[in-house]
């Protein structure tokens, strides 16, 4: 069964990595951002567990919408990754994933945001910390 919540706070297939991966951006607790991942075998390295690579994407995705929700409500407005430092603490399995971004701190120009990834059983996966800028609106013409 699936954990994700209503439609209407999902975004879908907004980015080709999105789409080729498979994750769900989910703004139903704002202030934080989710990201959802039911991992199958395509997910998983040579060991059979989580890739890190991906590990870090959600991380990544959860955090910058994160940032992205303390300027538009729909959690679109774009952000840039400065730095990001991920720790990874437990191999991932297959099943649902969440990673949750947080907003800790930061100023005009650059918002500092921690993320968790979660196994569905609550097991922590990995954490990231980050730096993130958002994208001036003359810089997406």
């Amino acid at each position: 069964m699936s954990p994700l919540p209503d439609e209407v706070y999902l975004i879908r297939d907004e980015t080709g990595t999105q789409t080729l991966i498979g994750y769900v951006v989910d703004i139903s607790d704002p202030p934080r951002a989710h990201c959802w991942l039911d991992v199958g075998p395509q997910h998983t390295n040579r060991h059979g567990v989580l890739h890190g690579g991906i590990a870090a994407c959600l991380l990544d995705n959860a955090s910058g919408t994160a940032g992205s929700l303390t300027v538009d409500a729909t959690g679109t407005a774009p952000f840039l990754t400065i730095s990001m430092t991920t720790q990874y603490i437990a191999p991932g399995r297959q099943g649902w994933v969440k990673a949750a971004g947080t907003v800790t701190g930061g100023g005009r120009s650059l918002l500092y945001i921690n993320a968790v990834l979660s196994h569905e059983d609550g097991t922590v996966i990995a954490t990231s910390t980050g730096v993130f800028k958002r994208v001036p609106q003359e810089r997406l013409t």
